[in-house]
């Protein structure tokens, strides 16, 4: 009998441990949030655009069943003095809980990010526990995040879903943009004398034919979302937009290029040969030298020939040789041209303070408030370049070579 009464005390015990589902969310109840635009008003506030996801909608159209289409997301827009009081002033318009757990995307005004910065914005997220630190940034380029969010996509039928993607395959196969999570922003905007970059997006057409559907029953939708450029950020605020070489220097810099192509001359044609890279490797080292800081910068590529606009014996060694010469001349430009273009803005971007830092700590807290206006500018930087050619493709002889021998 004592034993029988330990085992339902025992039983009983459990029960206050295993409360089951205290906490539970019905599907029902949320509105889940797939992506949020914050933009700053004329008199100063703050204007938040959440594109809320319709999961039948969604079901619906990716299955191919009939019926009438219906967009897949929901917008939905409020203003508020700060991001927690126009958040809750937008559930005032939705029947549902809202939910940020699965905001993948942060898109940033381009008006706001100029004039007012990020750094408020960057502790409000990082105070909510269901916002996700590993979201993605992007600053709307030349257009507001309300336009951005607002823009139905063909294809990725959740827009959100169409930026990441965007930023995921440009950034491996072209390299001039960055995927940049809230997380490294903030350890960039946090990390003493750095500036941060953030890939920008922008709306390319009409904004008012984005959000109809007639614009997803087109073969060629009169407007589309583009990943356009980096921003470059000082203090939390907009400086500058970087483009084509400048931004892909950029990325070489920051050891983030995936995959790229680089265009060289040929015998006085003008990117007669493709170079397609396989992998790559960048470090950056620092040293003192006469008492000033000193940056080193060494890359190292491998890759392969994509194209030849001309004939080329690339059977030949010394050929070979002369267009990996080339190669890493035309690197070493778009690394120096970054560079400079940082320099112009003050700015340091590529955490050449960091390196020196960690080099001589004690010389870099002596500095470190001057570092981006006095020292990076005038910075000292050594750029050293290794291309390599690995393969010819699939077949060694040009084609073109080929012809012109049959012609003679």
């Amino acid at each position: 009998m004592k034993r029988k009464g330990v085992f339902l005390l025992l039983i009983l015990t459990m029960t206050l441990f295993l409360t089951s589902c205290w906490s539970k969310k019905e599907l029902t109840d949320l509105a889940i949030v797939s992506a949020m635009g914050i933009d700053k008003t004329k008199d100063g506030r703050y204007h938040i655009t959440l594109q809320i996801i319709n999961p039948g909608n969604v079901a619906g159209i990716q299955g191919g069943g009939g019926g009438t289409q219906s967009p897949p997301i929901t917008i939905y827009s409020a203003s508020g003095d700060n991001i927690v009081e126009a958040s809750r002033r937008a559930s005032g318009r939705i029947s549902r809980r809202l939910y940020y757990a699965h905001t993948n995307l942060v898109v940033v005004g381009e008006k706001l990010a100029k004039e007012e910065g990020i750094n408020t914005l960057m502790d409000a997220f990082d105070r909510d526990p269901e916002f996700r630190n590993t979201s993605t940034l992007v600053i709307a380029n030349h257009s507001s995040a309300a336009d951005l969010v607002k823009t139905l996509t063909p294809v990725d039928k959740i827009p959100a879903n169409k930026v990441l993607k965007t930023l995921e395959f440009t950034e491996r196969k072209w390299g001039e943009n960055v995927k940049t999570s809230l997380q490294e922003v903030m350890r960039s905007l946090e990390s003493p004398g750095r500036g941060t970059v953030v890939s920008g997006f922008r709306l390319v057409g009409d904004p008012q034919q984005a959000q109809k559907l007639d614009n997803l029953q087109e073969s060629a939708p009169e407007a589309t979302l583009r990943a356009s450029g980096i921003a470059v950020l000082k203090q939390g605020k907009l400086v500058d937009w970087l483009y084509g070489k400048p931004a892909r220097g950029t990325v070489w810099i920051l050891d983030k290029i995936q995959g790229t192509d680089i265009n060289i001359d040929w015998e006085g044609r003008k990117e007669a040969i493709a170079y397609q890279t396989v992998r790559q490797k960048t470090s950056v080292s620092a040293q003192v030298k006469n008492g000033k800081p000193h940056i080193s910068v060494h890359t190292r590529v491998e890759g392969d020939i994509g194209d030849m606009e001309v004939p080329v014996d690339i059977t030949n060694p010394k050929v070979i040789t002369k267009i990996e010469q080339s190669v890493r001349k035309e690197i070493k430009k778009e690394l120096k041209t970054a560079i400079e273009r940082a320099q112009k803005n003050k700015t340091d971007i590529f955490g050449f303070g960091e390196v020196v830092h960690r080099t001589r700590p004690n010389q870099f807290k002596k500095i470190k408030m001057e570092w981006n206006d006095v020292y990076f500018p005038k910075l000292d930087v050594d750029i050293t370049v290794e291309a390599y050619i690995r393969r010819a493709g699939l077949r060694n002889k040009s084609f073109l070579s080929g012809i012109k021998e049959n012609q003679k």
